[in-house]
């Protein structure tokens, strides 16, 4: 038998993210998978407009002493998207889905990385299922009022008082262009080649498919939801105190900065950190975000 090059090392096969999907209510749910399950497990959630392929590097990095899972949601990325007949398109019902995907392939208890719509989807199943829960990483992802800056204004008005013409001027991060400026947006010159260009391109690629946009926009107007729930996360985070890490880039032009500090509030002994990167730290300081998730998960998990 012919080994694969570097087959001879034991980490080989644990650094591998494998593809697969499993049938969730009917749905085909995509998800990357890495490292050995009886090692601790790690739930990646993503947020708009991407999909699982965020976290491919994190994946490569942490799978020799965890195991990692990072599905998309229905609709997004390599999942299937069901006409919004058959599955209504909420954050409760992507929870709710995500939550059964879990227990499909088993597991049991895992930390989350919460990172924008993962973040509410990702507490719902904490709310549902605290005793599933390790820890917490916050990475740019909105739990309190002070996350909301006034660039939020203007999707408030139009959730209260819906109009066409509202929502004609709000739709434009639901184009090509939009899509690529998720990435960029408040970013420094010097930190842009740092970002992957085919991730908006797939992202949008994606996108186009029929239905999918006006789908986006109905998700996103289902926002104010998550606003509602704040209360809830927070209750839960006193409730249960879990430990958490909160990473947050100090540019990024969706959630306000102000959120930081908010957690202490309810988690006396969160770890926060501010670092010199946006709503996609992950691309921008992936060193300084492993490396302060690993520090974090080795004191909580033991790995």
């Amino acid at each position: 038998m012919i080994l694969a090059p570097g087959s001879e090392n034991p980490d080989y096969m644990t650094r591998q993210i494998l593809n697969k999907s499993v049938k969730v209510d009917g749905i085909d749910i995509f998800y990357r998978e890495a490292g050995d399950p009886r090692n601790p497990a790690l739930l990646l959630l993503h947020g708009f407009p991407t999909s699982s392929i965020m976290f491919k590097n994190l994946m490569t990095a942490l799978a020799d002493r965890y195991y990692l899972v990072a599905p998309d949601f229905p609709g997004f990325g390599f999942s299937a998207f069901p006409d919004k007949s058959s599955f209504a398109y909420t954050f409760e019902n992507i929870a709710a889905c995500i939550d059964k995907l879990t227990d499909a392939i088993g597991m049991r208890r895992f930390s989350v990385f919460l990172h924008d719509y993962g973040c509410p989807i990702g507490l719902r199943i904490c709310v549902r299922h605290p005793e599933k829960i390790a820890t917490l990483i916050f990475q740019n992802g909105n739990t309190y009022d002070e996350g909301m800056g006034p660039e939020w204004d203007p999707y408030k008005d139009y959730w209260a008082h819906p109009t066409p013409e509202k929502k004609a001027k709000l739709t434009g991060f639901l184009s090509e262009e939009g899509v690529r400026t998720q990435y960029t947006s408040g970013l420094p010159e010097a930190l842009l080649p740092a970002v992957s260009p085919e991730l908006w391109m797939i992202d949008w690629d994606l996108m186009k498919r029929p239905g999918n946009i006006e789908m986006q926009w109905e998700l996103n107007c289902d926002y104010a939801s998550n606003v509602r729930m704040f209360p809830v996360f927070q209750e839960y985070f006193r409730a249960h105190q879990p430990p958490a890490l909160v990473i947050w880039g100090r540019y990024d032009v969706f959630f306000a900065i102000e959120e930081v500090d908010c957690y202490q509030r309810d988690l006396p002994d969160v770890e926060t950190h501010l670092v010199d990167g946006g709503h996609w730290a992950l691309e921008t300081n992936f060193d300084e975000v492993l490396s302060l998730m690993e520090n974090f998960l080795s004191a909580n998990t033991g790995r």
